[in-house]
C-alpha cells in the first residue's frame, strides 16, 4: 500500500473539523449546562448563551456535515489509491463524539421542557 507524503494532516482534518463543530454546537446549551452542573456557573450563563443558538447550532451541524464530507472524500481517495488513512480510528472516534455532542445540543434545543427539567434538578 502506497503512503502519500505529508497526507497525515489532510487525513486528520475531518476529526478536527468535527471537534470544532461539536464545540460550536455545545456552546449554546451543553457547555453551559456542564458548567452549571459542576458549580462553575449559574443558570444565567445558560440564558445568555442560548441567545446565540441561532448561530452556534447551525454552525455546529454544518461543520459536522462538512467533517463527514471530508472524511468520506478522503476515504474514497484512499480506497482508489490503495493507501491507508493515517489516524483513521482516532478520526472515527472524534467524529462519533462530535456527533453525540451535536445531537445532545439539538435535543436540548428541540425539547425545551427537558432542558428546563434538567436545570430545575441542578
Amino acid at each position: 500500500m502506497a503512503q502519500v507524503p505529508n497526507a497525515g494532516a489532510r487525513e486528520r482534518l475531518p476529526g478536527a473539523t468535527g471537534v470544532v463543530a461539536a464545540v460550536l454546537a455545545a456552546s449554546c446549551c451543553l457547555l453551559p449546562l456542564a458548567l452549571i452542573a459542576t458549580g462553575v456557573a449559574g443558570a444565567g450563563l445558560m440564558m445568555t448563551m442560548m441567545r446565540y443558538e441561532w448561530l452556534t447550532l447551525p454552525l455546529g451541524v454544518g461543520g459536522l456535515t462538512g467533517a463527514y464530507a471530508l472524511y468520506f472524500r478522503e476515504r474514497r481517495r484512499c480506497d482508489t489509491a490503495g493507501c491507508r488513512l493515517v489516524g483513521e480510528r482516532a478520526t472515527k472516534v472524534m467524529l462519533g463524539l462530535a456527533t453525540a455532542v451535536v445531537t445532545v445540543a439539538l435535543v436540548l434545543k428541540l425539547f425545551p421542557s427537558w432542558t428546563a427539567g434538567i436545570l430545575q434538578r441542578l
